[in-house]
């Protein structure tokens, strides 16, 4: 397998990895069913941590690309990207070949099969906008970003919630539950959801949301004497941001975190800083204390496409 890691290139190895065993997938040189080299294998012949391509790896479990056997070892069980819309689109067209079919049985002009279709969309779309949901997470702040991004997706209006909101269950809360079709929230908080709702009679459906990647590429290309501050609103934000920037093969950058919220305080902690990554919710405040017009990267997470993609689908079930 041939792949080469640049130590000197500031993108993540992982991601290198990542983007070399996919492009080598998608080109045909490693084929669907292929076993894949252990980690330690892999790690041994680039010469880089284990931990790498675990990474590397994992990613490329979540995206379906790859699968591992406890006892077997690692395979490649999709061929890259091409094959999700492929196998969309086949499945959709046999849909609209039925169809067809149908309408030309009893006469139907194609046109008025067009405007069926387009009628129905629009209905669709109209139903979509009227409902409500409920994102829930550990944090307000996490929960509003992920609250407007599955609005703007989703065309749904979207709550934001947290898990504190859920166990203090007051009124507004409660009128925010009853309101809503159904209930979002990260797969890791699907189970404590489902227990602190139970008898509200609330389907609560699972997302993944992912650290936006060029985020990190950005932040991995600064020199290695870079001092950066990172300022958040929640202390879960800081440690799940910690978590992603490790997990990047990042967790030596000279940086310094905080969830302060007093702004002189906050003044003299970025005066010395090169750069101040920041949470959405604290970017405003950050940009006017900023004298120094030092460099602000908002850390951006994503819904991941997969996930919204399934979520939709089955709010056009729930409500046809």
């Amino acid at each position: 397998m041939n792949i080469y890691v640049d130590k000197a290139n500031k993108v993540p190895l992982y991601i290198q990895v990542k983007r070399q065993i996919a492009d080598l997938i998608s080109s045909g040189d490693i084929k669907v069913g292929s076993r894949m080299p252990t980690e330690r294998e892999l790690a041994k012949k680039l010469r880089i941590s284990r931990n790498t391509i675990s990474n590397a790896y994992k990613e490329l479990e979540s995206d379906g690309i790859l699968k591992s056997y406890q006892g077997r070892g690692t395979f490649v069980v999709e061929e890259v990207i091409p094959w999700k819309n492929k196998e969309i689109n086949n499945k959709i067209l046999k849909f609209v070949d039925m169809a067809l079919e149908e309408a030309l049985s009893v006469n139907m002009d194609v046109e008025e099969l067009l405007d069926i279709v387009k009628k129905r969309i629009e209905e669709t779309k109209h139903a979509m906008m009227r409902m409500e949901a409920c994102y829930v997470e550990c944090n307000i702040e996490q929960s509003k970003m992920f609250s407007k991004q599955l609005s703007k997706h989703t065309n749904m209006n979207v709550e934001p919630l947290t898990i504190n909101d859920l166990k203090e269950m007051n009124e507004n809360t409660i009128t925010k539950i009853e309101n809503a079709k159904v209930i979002i929230s990260t797969f890791n908080h699907v189970g404590e959801v489902q227990e602190l709702t139970k008898g509200m009679d609330k389907e609560v459906f699972g997302v993944a949301i992912i650290p936006d990647i060029e985020t990190i590429v950005k932040i991995a290309r600064y020199p290695d004497k870079t001092k950066f501050a990172f300022v958040c609103i929640s202390e879960k934000f800081m440690y799940k941001i910690k978590g992603a920037l490790e997990m990047a093969g990042l967790d030596n950058l000279d940086i310094e975190y905080t969830n302060e919220t007093d702004k002189k305080q906050l003044q003299d902690m970025i005066e010395g800083k090169d750069v101040v990554i920041v949470s959405p919710g604290k970017y405003k405040v950050i940009e006017e204390i900023n004298n120094k017009k030092i460099e602000i990267i908002k850390f951006l997470y994503s819904l991941d496409d997969g996930s919204l993609k399934n979520l939709k689908a089955k709010m056009v079930d729930i409500q046809t």
